[in-house]
């Protein structure tokens, strides 16, 4: 596989610098692409790098991921109007481990090929660096001028910029850059990749390796991701799309690729899957043709779901999908788990009743017309019944005689109600 040639047709290269195609053709290479570990888990924002990584060692070179613990204590200014919070260096230890466990299901990080994988924190080599030494070895050899020409620099020192930027994150392109001085020297790594807005920190780095080392690296650059409807990728009104179960739930997170426009699954599913070249251009082509069968969207909601979290999390989220569109059983809902339930009735009205009145059992038009108040009276919920028109836990029900017990509950904790086809109401016994 040629490396180059699978991330232009991906769409995964905005920049490169040259030479670096025969370099690879030459010998196996390592390359680095750094992750702040300011959170323990990593957002799909941070999957075009790591899938460029993934490629890169199919390609049969060696990719290092660089945790940044040094890095992650000063903020990055690139594409941001303000600094980060600042970290301690427990809370960086402990979010790198969760972070390797992610990145391992990408990459091979325990075998004993030479292009195995591997995770560095930078904080391992920046927390013993003095002052006086950064500023000697490495200060020296990059000018204000070289740095204020950065457009990462420019834009927050510009007029329009409120906030402007402080010493320490102007600084952190020769703190970047020393990362890629140290790979090169103790990984002989001569090639750094990142999101285009990366480009000006990744060349520091080059610069210096050229400066200090006589020797010669590389950088390439992914575009940044947008939406087709100019919305920020990966971002939903409750945040960002996790890869962590506990953050974003499997359900949630292959309903935001199932629910992507049909122009963003044709670029995602590029980026986003291993799928070759020639099965997605067979499989545009099919969507192009019934298009109202979404199915470029299910088959990419498939292979990221089953690729991050498993195929019976996929299998999962699949039969929750079909709930609210009446293709679902009362076992379905039973097999559910609390969080993909929930996440499947987001937003519908919520009732509490104490669990008391299971326990002892209750009328069902007291508990839906009196104590959940569901419905406004008992007459109209009779009415209801015998028309047919109200299901519970997704079977239908004419028995306006029913006693509730706990046995009627799912997950031991709630009683769901269908007014027709697209009412739904969740009564919660607390």
């Amino acid at each position: 596989m040629n490396f180059i040639e699978e991330l232009q047709w991906r769409g995964m290269i905005h920049d490169m610098m040259p030479g670096i195609e025969e370099q690879l053709q030459k010998e196996l290479t390592s390359a680095y692409v750094g992750i702040d570990p300011t959170a323990d888990s990593l957002h799909i924002g941070h999957l075009v790098g790591v899938m460029m990584l993934k490629h890169f060692q199919v390609a049969g070179h060696k990719p290092i991921v660089l945790v940044g613990g040094a890095t992650g204590m000063i903020g990055d200014p690139s594409g941001k109007s303000q600094e980060r919070n600042l970290l301690d260096e427990e809370t960086l230890r402990h979010n790198q481990e969760c972070l390797r466990a992610q990145l391992s299901k990408f990459m091979d990080f325990d075998s004993d090929a030479d292009n195995a994988a591997e995770v560095v924190n930078n904080y391992d080599w920046m927390k013993d660096f003095s002052f006086l030494d950064f500023i000697r070895d490495i200060g020296k050899h990059i000018t204000v001028n070289y740095m204020m020409s950065k457009d990462s620099v420019k834009k927050r020192l510009s007029a329009d910029s409120k906030s402007g930027m402080s010493f320490t994150e102007f600084t952190y392109q020769l703190v970047q850059g020393t990362d890629f001085l140290e790979l090169y020297r103790s990984k002989n790594c001569k090639l750094q990749m990142g999101g285009s807005d990366q480009w000006g920190n990744i060349t520091t780095g080059t610069e210096l390796i050229r400066r200090k080392e006589g020797g010669t690296a590389w950088a390439i650059t992914c575009p940044l991701i947008t939406k087709a409807d100019g919305g920020k990728f990966g971002k939903t009104e409750s945040g960002n799309i996790w890869l962590d179960p506990k953050r974003t739930s499997p359900y949630k997170f292959y309903q935001f690729w199932l629910n992507t426009s049909d122009e963003d699954a044709e670029k995602y599913i590029k980026i986003f899957t291993l799928i070759p070249r020639e099965e997605i251009a067979a499989l545009v082509e099919e969507h192009k043709e019934a298009p109202h069968q979404r199915k470029l969207q299910q088959r990419l909601a498939k292979e990221v779901t089953i690729m991050i979290h498993s195929e019976e999390d996929y299998n999962t989220a699949v039969e929750a999908s079909q709930i609210l569109f009446g293709k679902a059983t009362a076992d379905v809902l039973k097999k559910l788990d609390e969080d993909t339930f929930l996440s499947v009735f987001e937003g519908v009205p919520q009732f509490n009743v104490s669990k008391s009145e299971f326990e002892t059992g209750v009328d069902i038009l007291e508990l839906l017309a009196v104590k959940a108040e569901v419905f406004p009276s008992k007459g109209e919920l009779r009415r209801l019944f015998k028309g047919n028109a109200i299901s519970i836990n997704k079977e239908k029900v004419q028995n306006s005689e029913l006693t509730v017990t706990t046995e009627h509950l799912i997950a031991d904790k709630y009683f769901l109600v269908q007014k027709g086809k697209k009412n739904y109401f969740l009564v919660v016994a607390c």
